[in-house]
């Protein structure tokens, strides 16, 4: 019950929250304080995971199963690998920092914002854990409400057209990738008598080419949308601008993995011909939506819109490591997820922070901020850095073992990635050079405060986190190899089947006419 108590306990802090009576936000104080006390409790529940979890081991641990709906095959079956086990890790670790982030920000209707933050983080668990891919579906839309709810109330100006635009989009990915889930139970009880929804029954589905090339267009829609893919991601930025702080920070952090977290352990592996024929396709968006999401970026008068573009071009490369589908592409893929978790998570941490002291977030309202504020501007330097990838910091491991792995596949794509690298250090530079060089600007900024103890227990850890996960990828890549080697062997072995399955035929009506 290891993993169900996780999953279990932030929405068992939302329980306590709805008891605490908070007339005229008169208990703010307290209702934040449980709150936080238990997103900290779900981290430490996570780094029990990953103590009890064996780097040795490719299959799934700490499994659990139970009959939910028996006569349709549904179980509530979950478990983590190496390639779940450190995004559930990072949901953890950004609830937190999220929900300090808008310590300040949110002044209305704190108890509602809370329970909405914990439950996210629940569903968000769920969906990383869940191996019936009925159990997922529910988890994958249930998400959804609350994020909905967090940038139509709390958000700024245009939140309501923002959320609209947000949860229209994404559930018309789902509805597809539902109809293809139902497909796939079908298509079981065709085969064996019997519907399921189990992940690892549904892998040894035979199915063929044509059925499989429409299952993986519905599901990978539905992730492409997530992620976002070019040109699916046109509702990222808006809700990006439009949420608060926090809800930034975990959208940015974490549900946007969830879309390349799908390709890899469902599209991919369910439907390998189809993925091995569209797998180049793929890798041109991503490769369209480095260059231009770098490009837009470039351009953006408004902080959080410059952050919202670079997630575009960034995830783009996570795209590319796992088209390419092979070991080293792969871990890097997951490694970059990690990377930009931390790095663009506290990245919206500080432009929030900035945003709460001037109230705005255009570029050029700011200006020589280091004379005024040196230990954000210490913090914000590093961030940055970690974003480009410099070697040293935690960007560069991802971006390294995706461009190797990519280059072995197919080396025209990771040529015109490499150009994303060297576009973000452009955008990124130039909007630090920007908003912490020169002269003070204004009044208002002179009389700036610098980072309270606070706002440090809130970008601090990702500072940390961003110079550890440089200097020691080895503690986070190798619980995740096995896992990663199973994955990649078990999609180009189906590949190879099915390439010899076509080819035989051919042969065999060769050797007759010669015969």
């Amino acid at each position: 019950m290891f993993l169900s108590s996780l999953i279990a306990s932030p929405l068992v802090g939302a329980l306590v929250l709805l008891l605490v009576e908070n007339r005229d936000g008169r208990r703010d104080a307290l209702v934040r304080g449980i709150a936080l006390a238990a997103s900290v409790l779900t981290f430490a529940l996570t780094l029990a995971v990953w103590a009890r979890f064996d780097p040795q081991q490719a299959g799934m641990q700490l499994v659990e199963r139970r009959a939910w709906i028996p006569a349709f095959g549904i179980d509530y079956y979950i478990g983590v690998d190496g390639i779940s086990l450190f995004l559930v890790v990072l949901t953890g670790f950004l609830t937190p920092l999220a929900l300090l982030s808008s310590w300040e920000g949110v002044h209305r209707k704190v108890k509602s914002f809370a329970i909405f933050v914990l439950a996210l983080e629940s569903f968000m668990l769920g969906v990383f854990v869940a191996l019936d891919l009925f159990l997922f579906y529910l988890f994958w839309d249930a998400m959804l409400i609350p994020m909905y709810f967090l940038i139509g109330i709390w958000g700024y100006e245009r939140r309501i057209y923002a959320a609209v635009k947000f949860i229209l989009y994404t559930m018309a990915g789902s509805v597809l990738m539902l109809v293809a889930i139902i497909s796939l139970a079908y298509l079981h009880s065709v085969e064996h008598g019997t519907y399921s929804f189990d992940l690892f029954r549904l892998y040894e589905l035979r199915l063929s080419p044509s059925l499989q090339f429409w299952l993986f267009l519905a599901f990978a829609l539905a992730f492409a949308i997530k992620v976002p893919l070019v040109p699916f991601h046109t509702w990222l930025p808006d809700a990006h601008v439009q949420a608060p702080t926090a809800g930034s920070v975990i959208l940015a952090g974490v549900l946007l993995k969830m879309g390349a977290y799908g390709l890899v352990r469902f599209a991919f592996p369910l439907f390998p011909d189809a993925a091995a024929f569209l797998a180049p396709h793929l890798a041109v968006l991503a490769v369209v939506g480095i260059v231009y999401g770098a490009l837009v970026a470039m351009v953006q008068p408004d902080l959080k819109k410059l952050v919202a573009y670079s997630s575009v071009s960034h995830l783009g490369f996570v795209v590319l490591g796992i088209a390419a589908m092979n070991t080293q592409a792969v871990e890097g893929a997951i490694y970059q997820m990690l990377n930009h978790g931390v790095s663009t998570g506290a990245l919206f941490i500080i432009v929030g922070m900035l945003s709460d002291r001037r109230h705005t977030r255009l570029i050029a309202d700011f200006g020589g901020l280091k004379k005024v504020m040196p230990r954000l501007t210490a913090v914000f330097l590093i961030i940055t850095l970690s974003s480009i990838g410099l070697p040293g910091l935690n960007g560069f491991v991802g971006e390294f073992l995706i461009l190797l792995g990519a280059f072995r596949w197919n080396p025209r794509f990771a040529t015109f990635a490499a150009l994303g690298v060297i576009l973000s250090a452009v955008y990124m530079l130039w909007m630090f050079q920007r908003v912490n060089y020169g002269e003070v600007t204004s009044h208002e900024n002179a009389r700036l405060s610098d980072l309270t103890g606070r706002e440090w227990s809130a970008v601090g850890p990702a500072v940390v986190m961003a110079i550890v996960m440089g200097v020691f990828p080895t503690l986070f890549l190798r619980p995740m190899e096995p896992s990663v080697d199973e994955l990649v062997r078990r999609v180009t072995s189906r590949q190879q089947t099915v390439v010899m399955n076509r080819l035989e035929p051919i042969v065999t009506s060769s050797l007759d006419v010669c015969r």
